[in-house]
């Protein structure tokens, strides 16, 4: 039986578990890789003993480093094989791995001092995303221009296909993806106005080095085949290269949804809105019917009919470059979910919370930033606007998610919020209720004849007929309660415990102890044969779990007045300990746990301002694994180690407790190892162990308070606390 007993000016509890029958359940294996944006970094070789060169740290109050633990001496840990790269709320994962393994990672290569290297790379990345996210859609007369990256002119004249020729004339716009002109066909009949034998076109022109060709033609002249015919896609009349340039010939239509808005004093009617609302839903509906999300739906790529024709009160959706698939060409089924922090896609202004953190695209994205685009027509600005800086796209995700849909479509009618919270709380494979949203803007369109916007007619009907059946009221009275809200515009931190299923064992933790009271806790559990096993930090007070299970030999801990102490970690790396447990407190003070009898035979650890993505990247392609990971304030320190005992790994961060993906990586057999959370942000690292346990119930707990309330239940159920921090789970 568990039993819990309480101490002075802290917490404390022990207990031993009953026995509990295994349980097993098929799941899938997937593999998952993460990258990340550069951060500062200096590492020390490698050795097989003898002196670890010093790291060096970067000079300044905010700086980051690494360091590196020397190779294990055999004195210390065999020498076997190189690890194979590879309010309260609660979550529970029940069941085992199964299915294909996931492919080994590459062997590792000699660690090297890359600081300029990474900073360097972080700059021109942001370069590069600037100018994926910029399109002017303003005419100049810079004819004979030349995209950027390449060498050669656009040529006077352009002729592809099978094609008339055209006079090359007014640049439109340029974008990531290439750059836009308006074509004059030669000895040309101005009387047509589209379709091939138009007067006048529009050319895009992509030269063949840039990152959208690919050794070929430009990938979005695949998009455009696959959504030829398209409701709302404008038509390409002929493509091919001419010289060094990809040329698509396309009809030339008016101005885009920016260009009108900034031309009407930047203020849209609520018709006007209403009916680019209404439009835009059916042209994504017809997109997202072929498999495609447009990954990049703002202002700016919406645009009218040719001016002076009779679609030119029409929408369509224009640059696909962005374009990718939700829905797999060979099953027909959803593509799987991942997230690769490091890789955003969009425009930092309009693009979903999902896309800011690296999510696989999904149709709730365009969703999402269409909510974005519309509110901006309406009310001339977001919340998010005017961040500037090198973590910029960090601020405005983190504005976004903790603005909720009635802060951010307040004094607009009830339509924009409905729509707002709707797309905000959809699940990352949901099939979105096109009719609903449709029907919920099409009162606001006013009369046919003077809707500032066309709309389709057949939507119109569509919207008519299932007005009582498609809503969303009566699906959440069929299914049960309401969806919860994922963004409420009210932060909370709170406590989060990782529980593990475990033979029966015992365990003890302590909470709320101060410095001065660690040494008495820590010298009493060795006596009884405990070993701390995870730390956290609240209000500068520690919270200590130690357990009978962790099969470590000798322990040692430092509680600094820096986060991290570098010089007695590296000193305790000779003696052959290394990192199990670190956290840190408010003020940069740290508490750092070192163990003998772990199976690491190698270890590197990072202190960044920000969570260090392509640090954990690269280094899981030299062999190594999270193995635990603290906080101080919003600073991160990440711990890897080779030979950790994992084939697999990928991490889960956001500005919430993320549920949903962590419920989808349980389901694909990963478990979490390690988890840490700052007052902005809660990271998950999840792992597939290369030694399966019999019982891998995994379960989760969120709670406002440290969960001694919780613990004894928890151990009745042989479930044990395998980590614990505290910090942000929800905005």
């Amino acid at each position: 039986m568990a039993n819990l007993r309480s101490g002075r000016s802290k917490g404390e509890g022990e207990g031993a578990g009953g026995s509990r029958r295994p349980r097993r359940q098929a799941a899938k294996a997937a593999s998952a890789k993460l990258k990340s944006p550069a951060q500062t970094q200096t590492e020390s070789p490698r050795g097989d003993g003898g002196k670890t060169t010093p790291a060096v740290a970067d000079a300044g109050k905010n700086s980051n480093w690494t360091a590196n633990a020397p190779k294990a001496r055999k004195t210390v840990a065999s020498a076997g094989k190189r690890a194979t790269p590879g309010a309260g709320g609660s979550g529970k994962k029940r069941g085992g791995y199964a299915g294909k393994k996931p492919a080994a990672k590459p062997a590792a290569g000699k660690a090297a001092n890359n600081t300029k290297l990474d900073r360097k790379d972080t700059e021109s990345r942001d370069r590069r995303n600037q100018q994926n996210n910029q399109f002017l859609n303003k005419p100049t007369n810079n004819h004979g221009g030349e995209e950027e990256g390449s060498t050669a002119p656009v040529p006077d004249r352009a002729q592809v296909g099978g094609s008339p020729t055209y006079l090359v004339e007014k640049k439109l716009g340029k974008g990531g993806f290439g750059q836009v002109y308006t074509g004059r066909k030669v000895n040309g009949n101005e009387a047509v106005i589209d379709g091939p034998g138009a007067y006048k076109v529009a050319l895009k022109f992509e030269h063949r080095s840039s990152k959208g060709c690919g050794y070929g033609p430009p990938y979005e002249w695949s998009v455009y085949s696959a959504l030829s015919g398209c409701y709302g896609i404008p038509r390409v009349s002929y493509k091919g290269r001419q010289g060094d340039y990809y040329i698509m010939v396309m009809d030339l239509l008016g101005p885009s949804l920016w260009d009108v808005w900034n031309t009407q004093n930047q203020v849209m009617s609520q018709e006007m809105v209403a009916c680019i609302a209404f439009e835009s839903l059916v042209i994504l509906e017809n997109l997202h019917s072929k498999g495609y999300v447009h990954g990049d739906v703002k202002p700016e790529n919406f645009l009218m009919g040719p001016p002076g024709t009779p679609n030119s009160n029409k929408l369509y959706l224009v640059d696909l470059g962005l374009a990718t698939r939700w829905r797999d060409t060979v099953c027909n089924m959803h593509i799987e979910y991942d997230q690769r922090p490091d890789v955003f896609r969009g425009t930092v202004r309009y693009a979903s919370v999902h896309a800011h953190l690296g999510r696989n695209a999904s149709r709730r994205d365009d969703l999402e930033s269409l909510a974005y685009t519309l509110m901006f027509l309406l009310k001339g600005k977001l919340p998010w606007q005017g961040y500037q800086g090198d973590n910029k796209g960090f601020l405005v995700c983190k504005k976004k998610m903790a603005t909720s849909a009635d802060q951010m479509c307040k004094y607009s009618p009830p339509s924009f919020k409905q729509f707002t919270e709707y797309v905000m709380n959809l699940k990352y494979d949901e099939d979105p209720k096109y009719s609903w949203m449709i029907s919920l803007f099409e009162p606001l369109c006013g009369s046919a004849l003077a809707r500032p916007i066309k709309i389709s007619d057949s939507a119109v009907a569509k919207v008519g007929q299932k007005r009582t059946r498609d809503m969303i009221g009566d699906t959440e009275e069929e299914e049960g309660a309401p969806k919860k809200k994922v963004r409420i515009g009210i932060p909370a931190l709170q406590w989060i415990t990782v529980y593990n299923a475990h033979r029966p064992m015992k365990q003890r933790y302590h909470y709320n102890v101060t410095s001065i009271r660690v040494s008495q806790h820590v010298e009493k559990g060795n006596e009884d044969g405990l070993f701390i096993s995870s730390i956290a930090c609240y209000q500068e007070l520690w919270a200590l779990i130690m357990d009978a299970g962790t099969g470590y030999t000798q322990q040692l801990y430092q509680l600094s007045t820096n986060f991290l102490p570098k010089d007695w970690i590296m000193e305790r790396w000779e003696e052959g300990y290394y990192i199990t447990s670190i956290t840190g407190s408010c003020v940069g003070r740290s508490f750092v746990v070192m163990s003998k009898g772990t199976p690491y035979t190698q270890q590197s650890y990072k202190v960044s301002d920000s969570f260090p993505f392509k640090w954990i990247n690269k280094k899981w392609k030299e062999g190594f694994y999270v193995t635990c990971m603290g906080t101080s304030n919003t600073r991160w320190a990440v711990v890897m180690s080779r030979n950790a005992g994992f084939v697999d790994q990928v991490v889960e961060l956001d500005f919430q407790y993320p549920s949903e993906g962590i419920h989808r990586r349980w389901d694909s057999g990963f478990r979490i190892t390690s988890c840490g959370a700052t007052p902005d942000q809660a990271a998950f690292v999840l792992s597939i162990p290369r030694k399966r346990p019999m019982d891998e119930t995994q379960e989760t707990l969120r709670t406002s308070a440290f969960p001694s309330a919780h613990v004894k239940e928890k151990w009745g159920k042989n479930l044990y606390i395998a980590g614990v921090a505290f910090g942000r789970t929800v905005s």
